[in-house]
């Protein structure tokens, strides 16, 4: 699928925005992927993940595991694509882990699974915490890469589609300047 096909899938399922953001880091920008908004429509999720579960099927991976919320139902959908086992992450006393009876062992190869990856911070929590019990994690998977300057990953990302959307510090922010659009805050992190 080529990108321009998957970037109109997610505007038309109200995934990709463009106005005037404040992102979980702080900063402002003019566009957002909400992917959980894709991700209602599961026709067009798997559409748009197929081309992902293409890129890991030969990754010899035995479990995707997806950190709540954002990349469990990726994990689920690149599971049922590729035929592995979906596990998910989630946080306990606001740290990432493996719950509900969820296992990981020096056997296992583990992808994990994001909705947008863009700092990589929820995606190394989970690193550790499969590393913790001996699993390899072998890279990550998301619907959306928007890896920032910022960001930490040193895994290799497998995506549906690239994003390059700046983001401005709020006291240089362009938009902020225009002043025709209000600083909204879409994302799911509280802390900003």
């Amino acid at each position: 699928m080529e990108r321009e096909q998957i970037i109109s899938i997610l505007k038309e399922s109200g995934a990709f925005l463009e106005g005037h953001f404040i992102l979980s880091s702080g900063k402002h920008s003019g566009g957002y992927c909400q992917c959980a908004q894709l991700l209602r429509f599961p026709d067009k999720a798997a559409k748009v993940l197929s081309c992902v579960a293409e890129q890991i099927r030969d990754l010899g991976i035995t479990k995707i595991c997806g950190p709540a919320m954002g990349g469990v139902i990726v994990s689920y959908e690149l599971g049922r694509q590729t035929g592995v086992e979906s596990i998910f992450t989630e946080r306990k006393d606001d740290v990432m882990q493996l719950r509900r009876g969820f296992t990981v062992g020096p056997e296992d190869r583990v992808l994990i699974s994001e909705d947008v990856v863009t700092t990589g911070k929820s995606t190394m929590e989970t690193v550790r915490a499969l590393e913790a019990f001996g699993a390899k994690v072998v890279g990550v998977a998301c619907i959306a890469d928007r890896r920032s300057a910022e960001c930490v990953l040193t895994l290799p990302v497998y995506s549906a589609v690239k994003l390059d959307i700046e983001s401005f510090d709020p006291d240089v922010c362009p938009l902020c300047r225009e002043g025709k659009l209000a600083a909204v805050k879409p994302g799911s992190r509280e802390k900003v």
